[in-house]
């Protein structure tokens, strides 16, 4: 059980550090992306979608056919639109249903149906991605933000990418975020190299967002710097995190009091507290102490969560100096009014 003392006026609980605490608080590894991106099959890029644009040219066996004229033998058909519903229309054929197709399904569709006007036509079908089958590529990680149709050289994740001009932030920093549906998936852009399942098919409709990781904490009192400090790793310690903002003020700095402020939100299961879900947020303060053998290797396990503060107290000495400056300057102000009121100014 966790040595944990609760404040019940203020909601706050303090927490001194030891082995149990760093396991209880660890974060879970990274698990990747969703079985259903990992397990789905790869969509056919050259399926026909509404939207699309098809183009046909039509061969017919004889002088007169009924779509092409003279010697030729070929007729042409440009920048058929797949309307809303899914269909187009050809002439002598009818209206055709397109979308679910690819070309060549519906090459032979097209074909078996002029075969009864014109004998023996041949058909060929050419297909441009419309809106139906696009990907949207957003975020400040990406260097060409924009729609890009999914074609067989970018039906996968990597692919898509790399045809949006790569990946901007550096990769160790690189958070990739994929939005199909109502279903969400995160990962580590380097993961992609060491999973490759996880370089998945890419569905129309499908979000990417490419951002550097957003993850910072907020560092206060005795240390190098005080600011909101971007993360920087996948995985940030306590002692990283310090060592970031270039550890302590050697002149101040209390080794002893280095506390980690964390706010919970309510229901959040507390792991290793002897109890489940709360029922209110609160503010947990975790407790490190560097001058204990394990006090190092205790912040060095210690994992940092997006929104931490991290607080390096001022060693008492120094607390003290700054009280006797306030008293020592209280006193020298009122020998100078005493002073100046005795001569009389």
């Amino acid at each position: 059980m966790l040595d944990v003392k609760m404040d019940k006026y203020s909601n706050t609980e303090i927490v001194v550090v030891d082995e149990n605490v760093t396991r209880a608080v660890a974060l879970p590894a990274d698990s990747g992306f969703p079985h259903v991106f990992v397990d789905g099959s790869s969509s056919a890029p050259d399926q026909i979608r509404p939207g699309d644009t098809l183009s046909f040219t039509i061969y017919e066996n004889v002088d007169d056919g009924v779509l092409s004229r003279g010697n030729s033998g070929a007729a042409t058909l440009s920048a058929l639109q797949v309307d809303e519903a899914g269909f187009i229309f050809i002439p002598y054929a009818g209206r055709i249903r397109a979308a679910g197709n690819t070309p060549e399904a519906l090459r032979r569709i097209i074909t078996n149906k002029l075969n009864i006007q014109t004998p023996q036509p041949q058909v060929l079908v050419q297909r441009a991605p419309g809106d139906g089958a696009t990907v949207s590529i957003l975020g400040d990680g990406i260097a060409s933000q924009g729609v890009y149709p999914i074609q067989r050289s970018s039906r996968r994740l990597m692919e898509m990418l790399a045809t949006a001009g790569g990946i901007t932030a550096p990769s160790e920093v690189a958070r990739i975020t994929v939005l199909r549906n109502h279903t969400k998936g995160e990962i580590w852009f380097e993961d992609i190299y060491d999973r490759p399942e996880f370089d998945i098919a890419l569905y129309a409709g499908d979000r990417v967002l490419v951002q550097r990781d957003p993850r910072v904490f907020t560092v206060l009192g005795a240390t190098g710097l005080q600011a909101n400090v971007p993360f920087g790793m996948r995985h940030l310690s306590a002692l990283q995190a310090l060592a970031q903002v270039g550890g302590l003020d050697g002149s101040i700095a209390d080794p002893t009091g280095l506390f980690v402020i964390r706010n919970v939100q309510a229901k959040t299961d507390i792991k290793g507290f002897g109890r489940g879900n709360h029922l209110s947020d609160k503010t947990i303060i975790y407790v490190l102490d560097l001058t204990k053998p394990n006090g190092v290797p205790l912040a060095r396990n210690f994992d940092m969560r997006d929104g931490d503060t991290l607080y390096v107290t001022e060693a008492p000495y120094v607390q003290w100096t700054k009280t006797l400056s306030v008293i020592v300057g209280s006193v020298r102000a009122a020998r100078t009014a005493g002073l100046t009121t005795n001569n009389g100014l």
